[in-house]
């Protein structure tokens, strides 16, 4: 099947105890057995009946397998948030002494886990240029074990090439886990180039609508998604609940839709912005002008997602009149959703980036990112060209 139809009906041929259209949301903490041995068979995995939600649900299930589907992987793991599935992972592939090669560039809660709190448990980190791959060959160390990255990453767009990078990976016996949030599965997948983990939050475009925090890992190992779950998942608590799955389960029937919309007016507002006189630089992965642009044409199924990112002219304080009075755009820190949000990064989503060094790590005080939702793309370019004249 093609991801739209596989989108919507991969899970129908399993029938759920009422014959209803969307299955039931399992709202059950816990679930009873007939026999003890009944209970044996289940802890041996013998049975995929179920014990706890903790550690599995009717619902939760389902959306695991619809995400390794989409994702063409073996399984997948849902979590409580994008950071659960992020640190949980993390956590469940790296040891003391251990190195994590981090790209520069990463969401401000991923930066601070990779290098404020595994340092805390003996895991060092390095934060590199990962859009120039040779950058990876003199950075790996005789520690290092896993490779971290954001593609686009967040908020600056890099392109990092997947299938190079991985291919490096192999070499030295190293695990790439890779944050598709901005691509989704729709864009882009990971396992198909080489990644061991690709994780998710699933609070952004799968779930669109802004209404059920989560997160997701997939990968094409069932042994280490067993680990992931029940030595990690369960044991740290970072469960995702039966109705954000539900929801997000809802969200994604629409995913591959919403995504065109979203592509189509980002290229559209891109190139706008890049003609505009009072708007210094414009990062799109979609622009020809783009790093890696050639990278992301193919392996993005040649579009680009819906996040810009871009800076005008004036400096900081106009930034912040900007973004205080751009009309239809709420000012928020999140994306994915069916509005546009505005948000000014170094201020807000990475703000525990130390304000010093941002150049080092491909950011500036004065950056802005757009998520552009599914309002009318006219309505959202008006909005920005009356916010940019007006200032």
């Amino acid at each position: 099947m093609k991801f739209d139809t596989k989108a919507i009906h991969s899970q129908k041929h399993k029938k759920n105890p009422h014959n209803a259209l969307n299955s039931p949301i399992a709202m059950s903490s816990t679930f009873c057995f007939d026999s003890v041995e009944d209970v044996q068979k289940v802890m041996n995995f013998q049975s995929n009946d179920y014990v706890y939600t903790r550690g599995n649900n009717p619902t939760l299930r389902e959306f695991e397998e619809k995400m390794a589907q989409l994702e063409n992987g073996t399984a997948a793991v849902a979590f409580a948030s994008g950071m659960a599935a992020i640190s949980s992972t993390l956590l469940s592939l790296l040891q003391p002494n251990d190195e994590v090669i981090a790209h520069k560039t990463l969401y401000g809660s991923s930066y601070n886990v990779i290098a404020s709190l595994l340092p805390k448990y003996s895991v060092t980190s390095k934060f590199v240029d990962l859009t120039d791959a040779s950058n990876l060959q003199t950075a790996i160390t005789p520690n290092s074990k896993v490779i971290y990255f954001e593609t686009p990453a967040n908020p600056s767009l890099d392109i990092i090439d997947i299938a190079e990078i991985c291919k490096i990976a192999r070499e030295h016996n190293l695990k790439v886990v890779i944050d598709s949030t901005f691509a989704t599965p729709y864009l882009t997948n990971p396992l198909d180039l080489g990644a061991d983990v690709v994780v998710h939050s699933s609070s952004k475009y799968l779930c669109g609508h802004g209404d059920a925090l989560g997160g997701v890992a997939v990968s094409k190992d069932l042994e280490y998604i067993n680990k992931l779950k029940f030595d990690y998942m369960c044991e740290l608590g970072g469960v995702m609940s039966p109705f954000n799955a539900f929801l997000t389960l809802r969200g994604i029937k629409t995913l591959g839709l919403r995504m065109e919309r979203h592509c189509q007016s980002a290229k559209k507002i891109a190139v706008f912005l890049s003609n505009h006189p009072h708007v210094k630089s414009v990062s799109y992965p979609g622009l020809e002008q783009f790093k890696n642009h050639e990278i992301a044409k193919k392996q993005m199924s040649g579009k680009f997602g819906a996040i810009i990112s871009f800076e005008v002219k004036g400096g900081l304080e106009r930034v912040i009149k900007f973004a205080n009075e751009l009309k239809i755009f709420s000012l928020a820190v999140s994306l994915g959703d069916c509005e546009s949000l505005i948000e000014v990064p170094a201020a807000m989503t990475h703000f525990c980036y130390p304000q010093d060094q941002l150049k080092d790590f491909g950011l500036t005080p004065s950056m802005i990112r757009l998520s552009i939702g599914l309002e009318d793309c006219d309505d959202l370019i008006d909005a920005l060209d009356n916010a940019l004249n007006n200032n």
